[in-house]
């Protein structure tokens, strides 16, 4: 299926808000998930003063078969990255900043240590900024690491249901990332854990609402629900477009099953409104 139902519209990216953004970014050269991952909501929410950082580089050890960021053998880390995403957001004088990362599997700490750095050094210069961290599968010494930063929320995404796993994200471990939420719960029961799904690969309701409920097994306070789209010609087809009535059912279902908050429509992506949530 190529052809986007009506429904799938983001908002064009433009206005001096959009472009003070962008030209800060560029100026401190840091990437945002925004453009590597080609989200849809980069227009609104550049245009609103907000971005996602994507730190440690853009080139990724992992071959997730959905994400158009690139892979392959990375760069070494930037040491001074800490403190140049702390002074873009000083700069943009943001008050809540959402922190991702590639995958380095070719860092002994997968880079955990450098993530936390970044956090320190944003609360640091603005204590007062809210600071979310989605975070690859660090092992258990990475998830204390983090846990012990002034985070206000851990997000690791399970990105889809197990039975897809092996089509869409072979490096990764459907029972290995549940683990990830669980630990930082256990290791700061204040710290608000967060996780998404992408629909429209193949997966069923009653599979998503599956995850969900395993979720909240886990101590997950957060879920997101986006449509999948494909970035480009090498990644996973669409296998359907999931209606808006269809998401908002999911919504309310998992907001029975406990959720603190859920956010689910089709241009959802893991960071959309992220302060919303810890309102």
């Amino acid at each position: 299926m190529t052809r986007k139902p009506a429904w799938i519209r983001s908002v064009v990216a433009g206005g001096a808000d959009f472009r003070r953004v962008r030209d800060t970014l560029k100026g401190l050269t840091l990437h945002t998930v925004c453009e590597e991952a080609r989200c849809p909501n980069r227009g609104e929410c550049w245009s609103h003063g907000a971005a996602t950082f994507i730190i440690m580089g853009d080139i990724c050890t992992r071959r997730c078969h959905f994400c158009a960021v690139r892979k392959g053998k990375p760069a070494p880390l930037d040491p001074a990255e800490p403190e140049k995403v702390a002074e873009a957001v000083v700069q943009l004088s943001l008050d809540f900043v959402v922190l991702t990362s590639v995958d380095r599997d070719d860092l002994p700490d997968q880079g955990a240590n450098h993530f936390a750095a970044t956090v320190e050094a944003i609360h640091r210069r603005r204590p007062r900024c809210g600071i979310e961290a989605l975070i690859p599968d660090f092992r258990r010494e990475g998830i204390l690491r983090m846990a012990m930063t002034p985070l206000t929320v851990l997000a690791h995404n399970v990105e889809t249901v197990p039975r897809l796993y092996k089509t869409a994200r072979p490096g990764s471990v459907y029972e290995r990332s549940l683990g990830v939420l669980l630990l930082a719960k256990e290791l700061r029961a204040d710290l608000l854990t967060k996780s998404g799904l992408m629909l429209g690969l193949g997966e069923t309701d009653d599979e998503v609402l599956a995850v969900a409920r395993d979720l909240r097994a886990h101590g997950c306070d957060i879920l997101t629900l986006g449509q999948y789209l494909r970035p480009t010609a090498r990644e996973l087809p669409v296998a359907r477009y999931v209606p808006p009535e269809e998401f908002a059912k999911l919504k309310a279902a998992a907001l029975a099953l406990g959720f603190r908050h859920v956010e689910s429509g089709p241009l959802v992506r893991s960071s959309y409104h992220a302060w919303e949530a810890v309102k």
